[in-house]
């Protein structure tokens, strides 16, 4: 590890990553490999996860091919130094803010979507001029290997590389001085890495998660609601950070809802999904048990069913919860719906102000005036209104959670912006020399109080 890392050190004192063209040369390489390999990983994902050839595109491959046309296309505009006002004081002087690289950067991505979470943010450390170490999960194998493989065979090691192993490995790497981590995973997880950082004052990016809300209003389009609601939550089987994790919906509506969601569920994944071969798996054994224990007989609205040959859970709806239970107690992070109901909203505004903040939040319904309420009263890290996950593959939009859902973003400039220094430069004039910032007479502290005070 400190020979991978100092190698990597040396390559960025060298100075050659902070150039324009080489930037954008590792992009190109980036998309070539990506685009070369397209089978492969789509083959990884079906192995690891039994991702369709569809839901890998849409979720992981598409992103990451949007994302890199984007930076590509718009790298040399940011890098460019951005030019501020100055105050009268500073008369004579030219003021800018300088984008530097932080240097030697540590990514860490996740199981979940390990293409697209691995990738997305390389995109953004190698376009902000850093060399890169990623650290794939140990639990999607073959895109892990797979990485590994062509990232060797595309790059130099001194720019971007993998390692590879268990949470032994990933305890090693933290181990060593990083200029920059960026951690997607859970929350109890950040913690250590922001520890481990800590020693250092590294900076860090933290993607989590939490238990996000969908609230469906009885002015919701409620087909429509449905549907995007059903997408949302068993894309991926719920493996998804900001899946909804629990509905809110309004009592008056709550059978016609239902009825809707579990029509639109079957419309999506058929009648039997555990025989569906586009239904995506439970990664492991472990998530598996976990998730079936919170799911009880006479809870269930719709599916409920299980597969332990295949690690495959039905699509789950669940009813009479309560906070106190243990399927709300943590991130489900699988396909189980609790479905809560309310009468004023005002209740559910006062209930989610007292959780923790969550990664999204959606709002289903028509009347501005709720909206606006939830946007204000509520904290969370960005979300949307009358659909779900949508909103992340904008890379226009910044991602990032808030609290216990994490701080730092990325996508699009503010991946850039993220792997980036902000480094403030003042270039002072030596044609003259406003005197009033020197002591030595009543009238400079005169005239000082007078401009200081306008």
């Amino acid at each position: 590890m400190e020979k991978i890392v100092e190698r990597q050190r040396q390559f960025f004192y060298s100075n050659e990553t902070k150039s324009y063209s080489f930037r954008k040369r590792q992009l190109q390489t980036l998309h070539q490999m990506m685009k070369k390999h397209e089978r492969a990983f789509l083959r990884a994902l079906r192995n690891d996860l039994q991702k369709s050839e569809h839901e890998a595109f849409t979720t992981e491959l598409g992103i990451i091919h949007q994302e890199l046309r984007y930076v590509m296309n718009n790298l040399s505009k940011w890098m460019k130094r951005t030019n501020v006002s100055a105050p009268f004081t500073h008369q004579g002087t030219k003021n800018y803010i300088h984008y530097e690289p932080y240097g030697v950067t540590l990514i860490i991505a996740p199981w979940n979507y390990p293409v697209q979470l691995a990738i997305v943010p390389v995109i953004g450390a190698l376009a902000a001029g850093n060399t890169v170490i990623l650290k794939p999960s140990e639990f999607a194998p073959t895109v892990a290997s797979l990485l590994e493989r062509l990232v060797k065979k595309y790059f130099s090691e001194d720019v971007f590389t993998v390692v590879n192993g268990d949470r032994t490995v990933s305890e090693r790497l933290l181990n060593e001085r990083f200029d920059k981590i960026f951690f997607t995973g859970s929350s109890d997880v950040g913690k250590i890495v922001m520890e481990r950082a800590s020693k250092h004052l590294t900076p860090v990016t933290l993607e989590l998660g939490g238990k996000s809300p969908a609230i469906v209003d009885k002015t919701a389009h409620l087909t429509l609601s449905a549907k995007r609601i059903a997408w949302g939550k068993f894309t991926n089987a719920g493996q998804t950070c900001v899946a909804p994790d629990y509905l809110y919906v309004h009592e008056d509506i709550y059978r016609s809802f239902v009825k809707r969601l579990t029509e639109q569920i079957i419309t999506l994944y058929s009648k039997a999904p555990l025989q569906n071969k586009s239904y995506t798996r439970i990664i492991n054994e472990d998530h598996f048990q976990r998730l079936t224990s919170f799911i009880h007989d006479k809870n269930i609205l719709f599916g409920g069913k299980s597969d332990t040959s295949t690690l495959r859970i039905e699509p789950t709806l669940i009813t009479d919860v309560n906070w106190e239970d243990d399927v709300m107690q943590n991130e489900i992070f699988g396909p189980i719906l609790p479905i809560l109901r309310f009468n004023d909203i005002d209740d559910v505004i006062y209930t989610l102000q007292r959780k923790e903040k969550p990664l999204a939040l959606y709002y289903f319904g028509a009347k501005d005036e709720t909206k606006e309420k939830i946007i204000n009263h509520l904290s969370f890290g960005g979300g949307a209104i009358n659909d779900t996950l949508y909103h992340l593959a904008n890379y226009h939009l910044p991602f990032g959670g808030v609290g216990q859902s994490g701080f730092g973003n990325y996508h699009g400039k503010h991946s850039f912006e993220t792997f980036s220094h902000k480094k403030s430069i003042m270039e002072q004039t030596t044609k003259f020399d406003l005197p009033i910032r020197y002591p030595g007479s009543k009238i400079r502290t005169f005239l000082a109080k007078k401009i200081l005070k306008k």
